[in-house]
């Protein structure tokens, strides 16, 4: 009795064969697409932040993190809270806690938590991003994520991915 109930794990079981080659085809999707369009454009389309909302996206799409309005709505917010605190109080280590700490508060306000982008605020006070920054790479990417998840989440179940827009 003590053995098998402590041994037994309590992690979800793994995901079907067909659903890790989907998520893997539109995180390589994503990612490939906002790189390419930074590479012929020459405008920032790609952030590394955008690499976890792609585990989210694709590997949890059920997640209230995984959602559009969480993903745009929270990396927006991030953003903007960082590009604020940067433009106001400079780049310091201080500024920078503060700015995600701030980032949080406003994503849980505003109910679009996505932990990935609590990331945004250091990438752009620690890169001296412009307001620019809001439109792309942010809001291009999140929306290159959010549309491609769409359609590569509803390969696995029509009608599955958004539980909700926004």
């Amino acid at each position: 009795m003590f053995r098998s109930r402590y041994l037994q794990s309590a992690a979800p079981s793994a995901p079907t064969p067909r659903f890790i080659a989907l998520s893997f085809l539109g995180t390589v999707a994503a990612i490939g697409l906002t790189g390419w369009l930074s590479h012929i454009s020459g405008a920032p389309w790609l952030m590394a932040p955008f690499g976890a909302s792609c585990v989210l996206a694709f590997g949890l799409p059920d997640s209230p993190l995984a959602q559009p309005r969480a993903i745009i709505g929270g990396h927006l917010i991030a953003t903007a809270v960082g590009l604020l605190a940067g433009a106001l109080f400079g780049d310091s280590w201080l500024v920078c806690a503060l700015a995600t700490g701030l980032a949080l508060a406003a994503m849980q306000l505003a109910r679009c938590v996505h932990a990935p982008a609590g990331a945004d605020p250091l990438v752009v006070i620690v890169a001296h991003s412009s307001v620019s920054f809001l439109v792309s790479p942010v809001l291009l990417g999140s929306l290159v994520v959010v549309l491609l998840a769409w359609g590569i989440n509803n390969l696995q179940r029509r009608g599955s991915y958004p539980r909700y827009w926004w």
